[in-house]
């Protein structure tokens, strides 16, 4: 009984020449590239088709974020909800151009077995891609809730800034400083976050030390009048100085006032502006804003060791210098 194909041809033959095992495998192999290539050539047609399907559906998906953002980009308040609908919607055109391409690239391709793909896979997708699906979800919830819209001024964490967009995945900011941070959505959405810029108004405050001789109703009256004198104080809000404590060689007076923008800019600008007005005043009043007072017992025995010791120092290096 023949044991291999060369032993076949023989037996079938026997006045043929013998062919070599490794010759046949060879052709073998050299057949079955001409038949991908063959193949792979025939294919081309469905590829092009494909990639002309993926680029049309991408530019309906252009077209229906344009279309989307005139019909409702004008008229709803709710900018964060349009661009939600903008980018779920272009999205999905483009995931459905995709299956189609596939229908028509991909031999035997249907979109149910993707779906089952998909069904057994999903475990392990769904580990994979837990930070990602999560971000994906909370972007989706921060734009349909709103705590903050582009060009809000926002700390989170470590971070403040002038928000830039909102991403599906993640959100972008610009510092003060001019660096871009991204943080993503989940950071934003399970942590706490303060918005600067979610009110029209907002109230700053500047603590001021007068000396314990100065008549406290009368620093609060030239105070008060300095503030007056301050264009970045808002009129709509009266401002207050409040007695806070009884420092250690001042009395301390927190001095709050109200801002009509309270963006980072405005904020500078009018810690400034007050500052300034406030020190200018209480020097012209002759209201003093004496430093820390700092009181030595000589008669501690401890304290005149210290000093003899700096006496000493001080009586040593003059001799040096004489006798230089």
């Amino acid at each position: 009984m023949p044991t291999s194909q060369a032993e076949t041809v023989v037996s079938a033959n026997p006045n043929a020449e013998t062919i070599p095992v490794e010759v046949l495998t060879y052709q073998s192999i050299i057949d079955s590239a001409n038949e991908m290539v063959v193949g792979f050539l025939e294919r081309i047609p469905y590829f092009v088709a494909s990639l002309i399907v993926i680029v049309i559906f991408w530019l309906l998906s252009i077209v229906f974020k344009k279309v989307v953002y005139k019909l409702l980009g004008s008229r709803s308040r709710h900018q964060n909800l349009v661009k939600v609908f903008q980018r779920v919607g272009g999205a999905l055109i483009v995931f459905i151009g995709l299956i189609i391409a596939m229908v028509i690239a991909v031999p035997g391709f249907t979109p149910a077995k993707l779906i089952g793909a998909l069904g057994i896979g999903s475990v392990a997708i769904g580990f994979a891609f837990k930070d990602i699906f999560q971000n994906l979800l909370s972007g989706i919830l921060l734009l349909l809730s709103e705590p903050f819209r582009i060009g809000d001024q926002i700390v989170s964490g470590e971070y403040e800034g002038t928000v830039e967009d909102i991403k599906i995945r993640a959100t972008t900011i610009r510092t003060y400083d001019g660096r871009q941070v991204v943080i993503p959505n989940s950071d934003l959405y399970t942590s706490a976050l303060t918005v600067n810029t979610a009110y029209k108004q907002r109230r700053l405050q500047l603590a001021v030390g007068i000396g314990y001789a100065d008549d406290i109703v009368e620093a609060k009256s030239v105070i008060m009048k300095a503030l007056d004198r301050a264009d970045s104080v808002s009129k709509q809000a009266s401002p207050t100085i409040i007695a806070v404590n009884l420092g250690d060689s001042t009395i301390d007076l927190v001095v709050r006032w109200f801002i009509d923008d309270g963006n980072q800019a405005n904020k500078v600008t009018s810690i400034d502006q007050v500052l300034i007005e406030v020190k200018t005043a209480l020097d012209k009043a002759g209201i003093d804003m004496p430093f820390p007072v700092r009181t030595i017992d000589l008669s501690d025995p401890s304290v005149k060791a210290i000093v003899s010791k700096i006496n000493e120092h001080q009586a040593v290096d003059v001799n040096k210098t004489v006798t230089e």
